[in-house]
């Protein structure tokens, strides 16, 4: 267990480095190897000095025992220990000082900080709350409503901050970890520094600041914010009380489908980077350039220049190219707002790293080139045809499309080995969605430049298959007939939508697609119409309201009204459907919203084990990454594979056996799902099948 330690005395202080590579993540055998540490302490040691190897202090707990029954020593009797110690403890932070990282720094009796760490207490967004004393020590020495702010938003923070606060006593000057530790406990023994036992401090109930955060959490659905401010309340109380209360609390919260959810979707962000490219090196990629200027590109050349890209962006004419400036501007400028950039690089970013052009030639030296150009495949080809012929060797050529066949648009480049899909989602600078492409003669390096480019663009990468609308799209397109076929039989635009946004997503499906035009749909429907088997149940409302001119919120209108402060339902919508409702078979129904929300759901389900059974899919959890990612599916749900395997794979199937009654066509029943249900296996069990 010592292994995991760097343990020397040196002039009566006991040195402990913690090494746990690669995050020193507080697994079992270290907090019995820190626990034996203290507790084993010689009668020369006058002092405890605590600091990290590698790239961080204590990256947070060991997810991966989360799913199963603790064991011991728990981190509270690490933590009571420390706290507890005959000698004074201090600790020096660097790197990522997170969840139950931080909270072993909270039982130290002074710590300190280098340049570049970051302090925090992410467990909100597991849907947990500290359950280590963080709930308690933190108040006490930062007060109540700061202590909220930073439990409730789990953002971490920088050394300044952390100072201002009191949360540390020092900031020190850059330095090796071990070295400062050394230091920070020499001048402990030397009386330099006074250290201070959070446990032994006092702190008032802070009312306005709780009543504060009880409304806030009263708007949300998951209970953990509930929790954290109960415990966060109790700490101006007995102590021991309160940590018994947090623990209890965090218990109990650990038994939650939140937490499941929020765990597996933390977790299917790794698994999906297992792709059959990960061992190839990626291209390097120092210059990008852009064509199209519109919202996606502008987003696209946006999410670039703040991850450090310089970007040329090419449109039709200079009054487009000026247009795609501002939007790009008003990115920036938010950036700018909230932080993220300083004054000097936002004015570098706009005057230096980025270019406008309206002629193709200015990338003839640039290292990735992506088409954002409207959905059309001859527009699309005219691009590429230009790119193959202008482009340097090398260049990797990607295509935005969001449905469109990439071997076709690759062959109008004549560099098949060079085209790849890298399809965003809008807003491109905010959503962290990038699905990658690879055709039938996409060289594999390009996949694996397509996954380094979307972590460095902070963005997360799910590798589909080359078919019409890759995995989310296509999904998307399966289960948004349900919403239409509930409007038709029954139920109203307004009540589908309150419907799933109760169940969690942010937006309902009417909601969603007003906002990212109806036009976009329009032309792909036009496009699919020719193939469009006779069997399927066609509903033409979102065309009618097209041949309107009333595309959304772009032209304010669409299935709502977006002309008063709030957005109610086209006042015309109704005749639209009553004309739709005279043609159709079934008898209009009541739905219930939970109806509603199973049957969304099953298609959504049904759908996604096609994706997986014809591998336009790795696996189950590429589709929750996808959905949640991308798509809006509630984090608390984990996504929908995860979420048909809590509610039993048995139970979905069911449900579209008795759909398929009134719906033959559509419900189809996946042959992958009924071959789970009937042997009671699950989704998860086929994300253990890595790509080799």
């Amino acid at each position: 267990m010592r292994d995991l330690l760097r343990v020397e005395r040196i002039d009566g202080i006991l040195l402990v480095g913690i090494d746990n590579p690669p995050v020193n993540a507080l697994s079992q055998p270290l907090r019995a190897a820190l626990l034996e540490a203290i507790n084993d302490l010689s009668d020369d040691v006058r002092a405890i000095a605590m600091y990290g190897c590698g790239a961080g202090f204590i990256a947070g707990a060991d997810i991966s025992e989360f799913a199963a029954a603790p064991k011991p020593p728990a981190l509270p009797d690490v933590c009571k220990a420390i706290e507890a110690a005959a000698v004074p403890v201090v600790a020096v932070l660097h790197g990522a000082t997170l969840g139950g990282g931080l909270e072993v720094a909270l039982s130290t009796h002074l710590r300190a900080a280098l340049p570049g760490a970051q302090l925090g207490l992410p467990e909100i967004r597991l849907g947990l709350i500290p359950g280590s004393g963080g709930t308690q020590r933190l108040p006490r020495l930062i007060g109540m409503a700061a202590a909220l702010d930073l439990i409730l938003g789990g953002r971490p923070i920088g050394p300044g901050e952390a100072l201002q606060l009191g949360l540390i006593d020092r900031v020190l000057d850059d330095a090796a970890p071990r070295v400062a530790a050394l230091g920070l406990a020499r001048q402990v023994l030397e009386k330099w520094i006074a250290p201070r036992c959070a446990s032994a401090l006092t702190v008032p109930e802070d009312s306005a600041a709780l009543a504060a955060a009880r409304t806030r959490a009263a708007q949300g659905r998951r209970p953990a914010p509930h929790a954290a401010i109960e415990a966060v309340a109790a700490s101006a109380g007995d102590f021991d009380a309160g940590l018994a209360l947090e623990r209890r609390l965090f218990h109990d919260l650990r038994a939650t489908d939140a937490h499941a959810g929020l765990r597996h979707a933390f977790q299917v962000e790794r698994l999906v980077r297992h792709i059959p490219e990960a061992r190839l090196t990626p291209r390097p990629v120092a210059a990008v350039g852009v064509v199209g200027g519109g919202t996606m590109g502008a987003g696209i050349a946006a999410a670039f220049l703040l991850a450090d890209l310089p970007v040329t962006l090419i449109e039709r004419d200079s009054a487009a190219a000026e247009r795609a400036r501002a939007t790009i501007r008003t990115v920036l400028d938010g950036a700018l707002k909230r932080g993220r950039i300083t004054a000097d690089r936002h004015t570098a970013l706009l005057t230096g790293a980025l270019q406008l052009a309206t002629d193709t030639a200015v990338l003839a030296k640039a290292d990735l080139v992506i088409e954002a150009v409207f959905e059309d495949m001859a527009i699309k080809c005219a691009v590429f045809s230009d790119l193959g012929r202008i482009c340097k060797p090398g260049a990797i050529l990607a295509t935005n499309t969001s449905f469109l066949d990439i071997d076709s648009i690759a062959e109008a480049s004549t560099r098949l080995e060079a085209v790849i899909g890298l399809h965003f989602f809008s807003p491109a600078h905010i959503m962290r969605l990038v699905e990658v492409i690879p055709g039938r003669h996409t060289a594999p390096d390009l996949v694996a430049t397509g996954f380094a480019l979307a972590k460095r663009l902070g963005k997360v990468a799910v590798r589909g298959g080359n078919c019409d609308g890759f995995i989310g799209n296509r999904m998307l397109s399966h289960y948004r007939k349900v919403a239409d076929y509930l409007l038709i039989d029954g139920a109203s635009v307004t009540q589908i939508d309150t419907a799933l946004e109760r169940f969690g997503f942010a937006m309902g499906p009417f909601a969603v697609a007003d906002l990212a035009g109806l036009d976009i749909g329009w032309a792909t429907r036009k496009r699919r119409a020719p193939t469009r088997p006779p069997e399927e149940r066609y509903v033409a409302v979102a065309d009618r309201l097209c041949e309107n001119g009333w595309f959304g919120r772009k032209t304010g209108m669409g299935y709502y009204d977006y002309s008063g402060p709030e957005r109610r339902e086209n006042p015309q919508l109704a005749a639209l459907v009553a004309a739709e409702r005279a043609d159709a078979a079934p008898p209009l129904r009541d739905f219930s919203d939970q109806e509603i929300c199973d049957r969304y759901l099953a298609a959504m389900i049904c759908e996604g084990a096609r994706v997986v059974a014809d591998g336009t899919a790795l696996r189950p959890a590429d589709i929750d990454a996808a959905l949640l990612f991308g798509y809006g599916f509630p984090r608390e749900q984990g996504g929908p594979m995860h979420y048909a395997d809590r509610i039993g794979l048995d139970r979905i199937a069911n449900r579209v056996r008795t759909l398929s009654s009134e719906a033959p066509h559509f419900w189809r029943m996946p042959p992958l799902l009924e071959r789970l249900a009937e042997t009671g296996g699950r989704f998860a069990d086929l994300n253990q099948n890595k790509p080799q």
